[in-house]
């Protein structure tokens, strides 16, 4: 067993509370081990506005990097924030319980995305979010919000949005749920694949380090996230696309559902599938598949 573990994560407030939670895992069942915890600043951290066409790993870039070089030990991600391809000698070795999945809406008045009044304003700098949010309410304005949590909330409150399109688990690590007026329902808005859920990432030769942190490791979660990354990665990574997934295990039944937007024609393609629990990427396959085959339909219709 290592003696000690170096933990890297973004600088965030909400990333270093998510490392803290890993690392108090980590000393509950390694109680002699010494844990610290390295911040890490990223691409996306630095850039003011992100290009879309970046991708996730301007988020876990530098932290990686600092992994191949044995700077750190493990790296902690938000699960959303991973892009489907990962370095050859990198693997995500666990998944922490996960947290609720859900986007909720955040308001500086009592009421929901369904009371809104018509040309609120609410603050989003996801393409998912919007698309669904559009969708659902094509009467609404959408505007561009960028900065950590705390700093949406602060905008919020100065009047500059109506209400704001956050996470439900950063809300919940953050404490900050007394804020929350609503969690959307998935028949609304469907959250990105892997969002509400920690990954441990470590180098694919740190035997030892790889047996600790599957300790870690929450079954369930990590399937239900395998399928739903699956999905995105059949899909082409969901890089320029709006795409969502959840995955839920319900005894011996994975059950997936998705969505990828049609951005120019201001709808979304919304699909179900389940298999067997124990094969997740099966199940992820098999959605983009079912997907794709909508969207051929979808775009023949329209040219009749």
């Amino acid at each position: 067993m290592k003696k000690n573990i170096v933990i890297g994560s973004r600088k965030s407030p909400l990333a270093r509370a998510q490392a803290r939670f890993v690392a108090a895992g980590l000393r509950k069942i390694f109680p002699e081990c010494a844990v610290v915890i390295r911040g890490i600043v990223t691409s996306g951290d630095r850039l003011k506005k992100w290009p879309r066409a970046a991708g996730k790993g301007l988020f876990v870039k530098e932290i990686e990097e600092a992994l191949l070089q044995g700077k750190i030990d493990i790296a902690v991600h938000s699960m959303k924030d991973v892009p489907v391809e990962i370095p050859a000698h990198l693997e995500i070795a666990a998944v922490m319980k996960r947290l609720c999945p859900l986007d909720v809406l955040v308001c500086r008045q009592k009421g929901t995305l369904a009371t809104l009044g018509k040309g609120s304003c609410i603050g989003t700098s996801s393409p998912r979010r919007k698309a669904q949010l559009l969708a659902y309410r094509p009467d609404i304005k959408v505007a561009e919000i960028r900065g950590n949590l705390d700093t949406r909330l602060r905008k919020l409150k100065e009047g500059r949005y109506d209400a704001i399109v956050v996470a439900a688990a950063g809300m919940l690590r953050m404490g900050r749920q007394r804020h929350i007026r609503e969690h959307i329902p998935q028949t609304i808005m469907l959250p990105a694949p892997g969002q509400g859920a920690l990954g441990i990432e470590v180098r694919r030769d740190a035997l030892c380090i790889k047996k600790m942190v599957k300790r870690l490791n929450h079954r369930r979660s990590f399937r239900e996230i395998t399928a739903e990354r699956e999905f995105l990665r059949a899909m082409g990574g969901g890089c320029r696309t709006p795409i969502g997934a959840i995955g839920k295990i319900d005894k011996e039944r994975l059950i997936l559902e998705g969505f990828v937007a049609v951005e120019k024609k201001g709808r979304v393609i919304k699909a179900r599938v389940w298999g067997q629990k124990h094969l997740p990427e099966h199940i992820g396959r098999k959605l983009a598949k079912k997907i794709t085959l909508l969207l051929k339909k979808s775009e023949q219709c329209q040219k009749l």
